[in-house]
């Protein structure tokens, strides 16, 4: 159950880490979009492992093949099928552990509930699943792009090394200049080597994503139990390893008045306007046409080559130390599965909004 995501755009995605494949059926896509597969297989790529020496060694292609919904290079409107197959498990460096749960992994708890579990990487609870998630949002970005949308997700903090909260101060056009996918190179190079250092420590590290969206018309979100800040809360919390979503100011306006956060109107020759943006695009549950912003946290990845303590499936004591390749840190593959869900969400109560009125 709970496999698909989406109102009117939906998606429903099936697969494992070290099974066949990973895949996904999309339904309410939009007839008449141009399909651009080398797009698609770029958004694919910069998720993929191995892409440099701060993620996974698990090389992987990650090559997408659509099964339905496109024909002559535009959508048909009917659903898109897609896989993509794996290539490069290595399962046996799970033998180890599968009698063990695993600290702060699903093993555990999938255990209990199912009564059985896939323990090769993970299975189902395996962050591989997110691919079927990258190629359905690369598809709802081609589809915003057509209406002004777009999307774009950073790196913001790694660990204790954290840039300025206000995105207008980068250039977006740095952020694939660098392995760890973030705008200000200086602290992007600081990042990469204490992720290098951590990695050879055999330990991981967590940090946030910071996502903006651009060019959002004004109306998307219902003002009750569809609002959008909660929608894209979802989104974002239904990644793996992210703990925390917060938009606009956030936290940091906890510190504020409410004279001093309120986001002020004005004629802007004609339009109206807010002269700041602290609510972070979302007003009442529903978009104002400012950018909306907002910031993932992700934890550490539970997985570290240290011995742990631990417990096996019969609840006796013991140690365990893992195996296999692992990312130190999830935030560079972590951007543009952020970027990818922001999309699904957006597409998906735009075309909700086209709903609202005849």
């Amino acid at each position: 159950m709970f496999n698909s995501f989406g109102n009117i755009f939906r998606l429903t995605s099936f697969g494992e880490s070290h099974g066949k494949g990973v895949g996904g059926v999309i339904d309410g896509f939009p007839s008449g979009i141009k399909i651009d597969m080398d797009f698609v297989q770029q958004e694919l790529n910069r998720r993929r492992p191995g892409q440099s020496k701060i993620t996974t060694d698990r090389d992987e292609s990650d090559k997408v093949e659509f099964l339905s919904g496109v024909f002559q290079g535009k959508s048909t409107g009917s659903p898109i099928g897609f896989v993509v197959w794996n290539k490069n498990q290595h399962s046996k460096d799970y033998e180890n552990i599968k009698n063990i749960f695993r600290p702060s992994h699903a093993d555990y708890t999938y255990q209990l509930k199912y009564g059985i579990r896939d323990y090769r990487g993970g299975g189902r609870s395996s962050a591989r699943e997110t691919i079927s998630r990258v190629v359905a949002g690369a598809l709802a970005k081609l589809a915003l792009k057509q209406i002004g949308i777009s999307i774009t997700a950073y790196t913001s903090q790694v660990g204790h090394i954290r840039i300025d909260e206000d995105y207008k101060k980068y250039d977006f056009a740095n952020i694939e200049e660098t392995p760890v996918r973030c705008p200000d190179l200086k602290k992007a190079k600081e990042m990469v080597d204490y992720i290098e250092q951590i990695k050879n420590e055999g330990d991981t590290i967590g940090g946030v994503v910071t996502c903006v969206i651009q060019g959002c018309p004004i109306g998307l979100g219902e003002p009750v139990f569809g609002k959008l800040h909660a929608a894209l809360g979802n989104a974002m919390l239904s990644i793996n390893a992210s703990k925390a979503f917060e938009y606009g100011n956030g936290f940091k306006g906890l510190k504020q008045k409410g004279s001093e956060q309120n986001d002020v109107f004005y004629n802007h020759d004609g339009l109206i306007e807010t002269k700041t943006n602290h609510s972070g695009g979302i007003q009442g549950g529903i978009s104002n046409g400012e950018d909306i912003y907002f910031r993932v946290a992700f934890k550490p990845v539970a997985t570290i080559l240290m011995e742990q303590h631990t417990v096996n499936i019969e609840g006796e004591d013991t140690t365990m130390k893992a195996k296999g390749r692992h990312d130190p840190c999830v935030l560079p593959r972590a951007v543009p599965i952020v970027e990818a869900m922001a999309a699904m969400t957006i597409l998906d109560y735009y075309l909700l909004d086209r709903c609202t009125q005849l």
